[in-house]
């Protein structure tokens, strides 16, 4: 892409990616940075004002490699680069907590922090682009992942040795870069691609202290300034600005926003996500309160720098502030009355701190036992290992909102110091029976659910999945999968049933008259035994010497056998046929159909499908000599989503997983593929069966048999 910037034409960065999930390339995405969705506007304004200049620009193809599962030690790896670069705060381990990391920060508190910036069973890719004026060509990789529930995002990319968040990555993790601001005329301007110019930024000076020439910063609306909607670099040290008014240039060059092809990139071909009406940890309320007080005194000034695509306004905006409410209701639960948890001090006692995890561990066991009623151990699998207990039974149920309070809530600085400890006095209290397995492990053997502690426990506000730690590692609204269960997947406990129907053919049509049906309509086989039994007794073809022979007539000769199989053959030459066969043989002739029927769902309310039935399959194969993977493909038809499906797995195996597209579906309907690390071909089944999923509709590929070991 080119602009006019001094009267001459001049390339500017443009990041085509193609991606493919096999070895072949094929076709994926188009990713831009900076003024790239105004591409096509820019350049015909380019040719208006200097044909002569101008000419269209190549379309330089650039590629990526498949997206592959990054490595648990690449993932902490690149995580702890992001925390080093960008400054985050780390929270401290006090002496006599337990293990460090070797520089005296909390393991427990790095790790919740980790997953909320690259989470668990993220993918990677490496690409190759050109950018700057010579179109020098650089590599660079791109990191997808999906938090518990959710759809997998593009949530960083590395280029040239630095990674820039993407707003996903924002919108879940407040505070990690500067926060600029300017009025929404202006951001849907820089939505456009358009850079920030200086007379644009609102709510200062002052102006964070983050926001120096070269760093990373994002931009989000005075209207909603708690939600970056804009991820920019500066072009000037926006920190040092003692006013703006009057002040020409760039500020902020765009790199990334709401609404580019990132924003909208998505494996599965679903549409971009929405941007939270608020989130909480970005600003604090004095400094909301000012910014609204602003907004009806910024005026900026025209330019004459619109050659340069920065934003020229000349009018003056006013704003107003809409900061919502973040807490919600555990899915799955009823709207029942709550209970105010206090969590906005710094530091809790031990007697605060233990009030708060054992809450949480009631929680979660009465959010089980309300969401799984009709199943006995209300979805839980026993034994429960200890960590299970803590990583889905009570960290999902913490009231955290930031990692300082994640660092302040953990197991370590209870009285108990541990989980074995933990579970032991819930034990004691005869809320569950527990049992020490060797190597001094603790698992959860059965739990008392009609226990009034549990019965009767009031549910309090938890953090929506919008806030930081509301999905990682605490806080996490309900959404955490417990011992295989995941709140968030709608399939588990449906009801499938899957109908076989039959159409016959035109040469048919006279059997079906005798019965007055339509041979335009589809049966099953109980309802297709009656019309050619009416038929037969209309045309007296039942043989004088055999009650269970039918003889042929010139319909059945010509539209049932054709003579093209030696057992037509033998039936022409006979002249009759047994009962059980002619009627086998004409549902064979029927064109197949198939419905899959949901719950309480009807034949009259499904559309049925021509053809068989798919199955589900599952590919077990070696990988890297003697490392067996499983893979399962084809859920979506039998309403199943595949991401919750593989964070199931994920616990239930103890395995790492990941989903992509299968190889060789259709980009518009694409067929997503999980593969779990493991011989779990059993897990996998049972996982199904929860879902409603006959062993029957399930086929296996084991192509690690007859391989030496």
């Amino acid at each position: 892409m080119y602009v006019i910037r001094d009267g001459v034409v001049q390339p500017l960065f443009v990041f085509y990616l193609r991606c493919s999930t096999t070895l072949q390339t094929v076709n994926f995405s188009v990713f831009k940075f900076g003024f790239v969705s105004a591409q096509r506007h820019v350049q015909e304004e380019a040719k208006r004002r200097h044909p002569r200049a101008h000419s269209d620009c190549p379309l330089i193809e650039n590629q990526i490699k498949a997206l592959a599962p990054l490595r648990s030690s690449d993932r902490r790896k690149i995580a702890d680069q992001i925390i080093a670069e960008y400054g985050i705060e780390v929270p401290k381990q006090g002496p006599g907590e337990g293990p460090e990391n070797g520089n005296g920060t909390s393991s427990i508190g790095v790790g919740v922090i980790r997953n909320s910036l690259l989470p668990e069973n993220s993918l990677s890719a490496r690409f190759t682009t050109t950018a700057g004026k010579d179109l020098k060509q650089v590599s660079g990789t791109v990191y997808v992942g999906a938090h518990p529930g959710e759809e997998q995002r593009i949530l960083w990319i590395k280029l040239e040795d630095r990674l820039l968040p993407t707003v996903y990555t924002l919108w879940r993790n407040p505070g990690i870069i500067a926060l600029l601001h300017t009025p929404n005329v202006v951001l849907q301007k820089l939505r456009g691609g358009a850079d920030l110019m200086t007379p644009g930024l609102a709510g200062g000076p002052p102006f964070p202290a983050k926001a120096t020439k070269g760093s990373v910063v994002a931009i989000a609306s005075l209207e909603k300034p708690s939600v970056p909607i804009v991820v920019g670099v500066c072009e000037i040290d926006v920190a040092s600005l003692q006013e703006v008014k009057g002040v020409k240039g760039h500020a902020v060059r765009g790199e990334h926003w709401d609404g580019d092809e990132i924003w909208a990139w998505s494996q599965a071909g679903g549409a971009g996500g929405k941007a939270p009406e608020a989130i909480d940890g970005w600003e604090d309320s004095d400094r909301l309160d000012g910014l609204k007080e602003q907004v009806s005194q910024v005026s900026i000034e025209d330019s004459d720098d619109e050659g340069e695509g920065g934003v020229p306004v000349g009018n003056s905006f006013t704003g107003s502030q809409k900061v919502a409410e973040q807490n919600n209701f555990v899915e799955g639960e009823d709207g029942q009355p709550f209970e105010e948890v206090e969590v906005d001090r710094k530091e809790f006692s031990t007697k605060d701190i233990d009030e708060i995890f054992w809450k949480a561990f009631l929680y979660g066991l009465h959010h089980y036992r309300n969401a799984n009623k009709s199943d006995p151990q209300h979805g839980l699998n026993f034994p429960i290992n200890q960590s299970a207990v803590i990583s889905n039974l009570v960290l999902p149920f913490l009231p955290i909102t930031t990692p300082q309070q994640a660092a302040s809530l953990n197991i370590k600085k209870t009285s108990w110091k541990n989980a074995k400890k933990f579970i032991k006095a819930f034990d004691k209290a005869q809320l569950l029976k527990s049992k020490d397995r060797d190597g001094g492990e603790c698992v959860v053997l059965d739990i008392d659910w009609e226990d009034t502690a549990i019965t009767s426990f009031v549910p309090y506000k938890l953090p929506k999945k919008d806030t930081v730690g509301a999905e990682s590692g605490g806080g996490g609204g309900g959404k955490a999968i417990s011992a295989g269960i995941s709140p968030s997947d709608p399939s588990i406990g449906q009801r499938l049933n899957k109908v076989d129907l039959y159409k016959p053919r035109e040469q048919l049509a006279s059997i079906f008259a005798a019965s007055d049906a339509s041979h335009h309509g589809l049966y099953i086989p109980a309802e297709l035994r009656p019309i050619v039994t009416a038929y037969i007794e209309s045309e007296n073809l039942i043989s004088d010497t055999n009650k269970r022979l039918v003889n042929l007539n010139p319909v059945l000769a010509n539209a049932v056998f054709d003579g093209s199989t030696a057992l037509d053959r033998e039936v022409l030459a006979k002249g009759s046929v047994p009962r059980d066969a002619l009627i086998d043989r004409i549902l064979k002739s029927c064109s197949p159909f198939w419905v899959l029927l949901r719950n309480d769902e009807t034949r009259d309310e499904v559309k049925a499908h021509a053809g068989h039935a798919p199955k589900i399959s599952i590919t077990l194969e070696t990988r890297s000599g003697n490392k067996t993977v499983t893979k399962l493909s084809g859920v979506e038809t039998f309403y199943i989503p595949p991401q919750p499906m593989a964070e199931e797995l994920q616990k239930t195996c103890a395995s790492s997983t990941s989903v992509s597209q299968l190889a060789g579906s259709s980009p518009k309907k694409p067929v997503m593929e999980v593969m779990v690390q493991g011989p779990q071909k059993d897990a996998v089944i049972k996982a199904l069966e929860k879902r409603g999923v006959n062993r029957q509709w399930v086929e296996v590929n084991d192509k690690t048999k007859g391989k030496k070991k």
